[in-house]
């Protein structure tokens, strides 16, 4: 399995493809590599697709420290760097766009182009601190099953959650969810919530820039979407219809669609 040792975190990656331009695709919070699974076996025939679990996440290691937004950016560019893949194209959604945005600011260098899904530039609104706050005390102490209903409300959406020819695929994530290490995924949940913003500083960034949002996002609402568009010049906003926070596995051919279509522009 292909290991990086980085800022004293050792992170699993994965390659597929080998094209002349590189994608590098960045996870959410409580999911791995996996999340861009359908879009990379779309593009791996065109591109080399290179995708990394974050710390605490996946098959990378559980760390002490190192989970706040700065640390995973710097992650992100070393990893970029030891790889040889800049200037490359960076998906992020939700976590990875926190990430993304933040290379972009800080290692212009790094990066041909962005694309940030099902995400925001502000810090977390003050009115889910008490809520997120009490579900990562509970999974810490009492594990992620017994949470594992509500955070499925808020990483899909409604038409998901209720689409009976769906029931396995839901039961596959749930079993995701529920993998997950419930210590590195807690100290992450602490990191994201934590975060400072980062719109006053978002028109630093002068690259192509496509922003993916599910019109049932409840967890970094399309609002927040239209905020990131306003303020990077020339960004391109896309709605994927009848997706919540997880539309590359929600909407997966709507999601590579839009992908492709950016991407050969």
């Amino acid at each position: 399995m292909p290991r990086i040792a980085i800022h004293g975190a050792d992170l699993y990656y994965e390659e597929h493809g080998d094209g002349p331009e590189t994608i590098v695709f960045a996870h959410g919070l409580l999911w791995d590599r996996r999340l861009f699974a359908p879009q990379i076996a779309a593009l791996a025939d065109r591109y080399r697709c290179i995708a990394f679990d974050f710390r605490g996440h996946g098959e990378s290691q559980v760390t002490a420290t190192g989970y706040d937004m700065d640390t995973l950016t710097e992650d992100a560019a070393e990893l970029i760097r030891v790889l040889g893949c800049s200037p490359c194209h960076f998906a992020g959604l939700s976590m990875g766009g926190f990430v993304a945005m933040r290379l972009a600011i800080r290692h212009p260098d790094l990066i041909r182009s962005l694309m940030l899904l099902e995400t925001s530039a502000d810090p977390e609104p003050k009115e889910n601190l008490t809520r997120y706050r009490f579900l990562r005390f509970v999974a810490r102490w009492l594990g992620l099953g017994i949470v594992a209903q509500p955070v499925l409300k808020i990483l899909f959406g409604k038409t998901f959650l209720a689409d009976p020819a769906r029931a396995d695929l839901r039961e596959e994530f749930r079993r995701r969810l529920v993998a997950n290490d419930r210590i590195g995924v807690t100290r992450s949940v602490l990191g994201v919530i934590t975060r400072q913003g980062i719109s006053d500083q978002l028109d630093r960034i002068q690259k192509p820039t496509l922003i993916l949002v599910g019109d049932q996002d409840v967890a970094t609402v399309p609002a927040k979407s239209e905020r990131i568009q306003a303020r990077i010049a020339g960004s391109i906003l896309r709605v994927i219809p009848g997706a919540g926070h997880t539309s590359t596995l929600e909407e997966p051919d709507a999601v590579t669609r839009a992908l492709e279509e950016f991407l050969s522009g």
